[in-house]
C-alpha cells in the first residue's frame, strides 16, 4: 500500500462560500482529463518513518512552490483513493495565487511501455473550487475529504450547512 499526505488549504470565497484549493496533475495521461482528475494537493511518504503532517507540509511546498499556509491545521483523516492507495489529510484556512503555481518535475515513461521517458510537471495547474464544483472535480476517492471539511464549517458555525466560517478550533498547529 501507497500512503500519500497532503493540505487542503480553503477560503471564504467572493459569496462568502467556502471555497477549496486542488490541484490538476501534469502529463499526458491527465492532459485531457477534467471531472473526477483533481486532487489535494499530496504526496508520498512512509508512516513507519515520517509525521503526515510533516510529509503533507513537505508535498505542498514540492508540488506548488511555496510553504503551505500557517495556522490551525485540522485532521480530515485517511480515505482509501484507491485499492492501492490511502491518503491523509489536514485543512487549513489560508490564500494560493494559482499563477504563483512552481510545481517540481516529474520523469515519466511515455507513451506506456515505450521505455521513452519525458519531464513533466507533477502539478500543471491549481484552482480554487466551491465544495460543490469540487466535488465534481476531485478523484473519487477523495470526495470524503471535502465531507470531513464541510462537517468542519458546520461544526464551526452551528449548524448542518457547509457554509459556515472557517475558524475552527485550534487542534492542531501547522508543522
Amino acid at each position: 500500500m501507497k500512503h500519500s499526505a497532503g493540505v487542503l488549504v480553503h477560503r471564504l470565497g467572493a459569496e462568502g462560500a467556502p471555497e477549496v484549493l486542488l490541484a490538476h496533475p501534469g502529463g499526458p495521461f491527465w492532459a485531457r482529463k477534467d471531472d473526477g482528475a483533481w486532487s489535494v494537493p499530496k504526496g508520498e511518504f512512509d508512516p513507519a518513518a515520517e509525521d503526515p503532517a510533516a510529509a503533507a507540509a513537505r508535498e505542498f511546498e514540492e508540488e506548488l512552490g511555496s510553504p503551505p499556509p500557517t495556522g490551525p491545521w485540522h485532521d480530515l483523516g485517511t480515505v482509501a483513493q484507491s485499492r492501492a492507495k490511502y491518503v491523509t489529510a489536514f485543512a487549513v484556512r489560508g490564500d494560493f495565487d494559482p499563477a504563483m503555481l512552481r510545481s517540481n518535475d516529474a520523469e515519466i515513461v511515455w507513451p506506456p511501455r515505450s521505455g521513452r521517458t519525458t519531464v513533466v510537471p507533477e502539478i500543471d495547474r491549481v484552482a480554487w473550487f466551491d465544495l460543490e464544483t469540487a466535488r465534481r472535480k476531485i478523484l473519487v476517492g477523495q470526495v470524503p475529504l471535502l465531507d470531513a471539511l464541510a462537517r468542519l464549517f458546520a461544526e464551526s458555525s452551528g449548524s448542518s450547512g457547509s457554509s459556515g466560517s472557517s475558524s475552527f478550533r485550534d487542534d492542531q498547529a501547522a508543522p
